[in-house]
């Protein structure tokens, strides 16, 4: 099983890069910092890293990955690039019936309370400036768009409401599109919560051209 990461040096990225590994994925991370990347073989060194903008990955660069993760994060001023990365990513493979793509999303697209309304809406009341609910904003546009996509293998995934550095939880709690909330009435999710689900979803596919989010017990 070969994985292609994007965003491999980020919090998610990089979680998951420790997760495939011990997992016994080989995996070709990638971002544009080499320093980071290569901080990053250093601890992984079964890894290959190919430092290059997401934006100017070729399907060249893909060769013989099965599953392309797309850890990338970026600045609220350019959160529009997260659609953008992923309507890239869909035309690229197209009618690809031998590899998926794999999202992680935000929160904001999950649905809370009685109306079922998505978070969004929410976060967007309580912001005081439009930088605060940017990311969140683009990642909804960023699912509603791959709703529409049905010739692609794609999968997304979103964390709870609280998304922080941290290794895995003892137990994981898996969803599908609402704001799960545990015993203790939180709603967070570590990044190796979100690594380990995503290597499960990789070795037993089970969510096709749908989202599912998952949070920590």
């Amino acid at each position: 099983m070969q994985v292609f990461v994007i965003g491999a040096t980020g919090m998610a990225g990089s979680a998951f890069v420790q997760a495939a590994v011990a997992q016994g994925m080989a995996v070709i991370a990638n971002g544009r910092n080499t320093d980071k990347l290569t901080a990053l073989q250093k601890q992984y060194s079964a890894i290959q890293i190919l430092a290059k903008d997401a934006f100017q990955l070729e399907l060249t660069d893909f060769a013989d990955s099965d599953v392309i993760i797309d850890a990338f994060a970026t600045t609220p001023e350019k959160a529009y690039l997260h659609v953008d990365l992923a309507t890239r990513l869909v035309s690229q493979f197209r009618e690809n019936k031998k590899v998926r793509l794999g999202f992680i999303l935000g929160a904001g697209s999950l649905l809370i309370g009685n109306d079922q309304h998505v978070l969004l809406s929410d976060m967007e009341q309580s912001a005081n400036t439009n930088a605060e609910t940017a990311v969140p904003h683009y990642q909804y546009q960023e699912l509603e768009f791959l709703q529409l996509v049905d010739n692609v293998d794609w999968f997304g995934i979103s964390p709870g409401l609280n998304f922080v550095p941290g290794p895995k939880a003892q137990q994981i709690l898996t969803g599908d599109n609402k704001l799960m909330f545990n015993q203790q009435g939180q709603s967070q999710t570590t990044a190796g919560t979100m690594a380990t689900a995503l290597t499960q979803e990789i070795w037993q596919p089970t969510h096709h051209q749908q989202r599912f989010t998952v949070i920590d017990e």
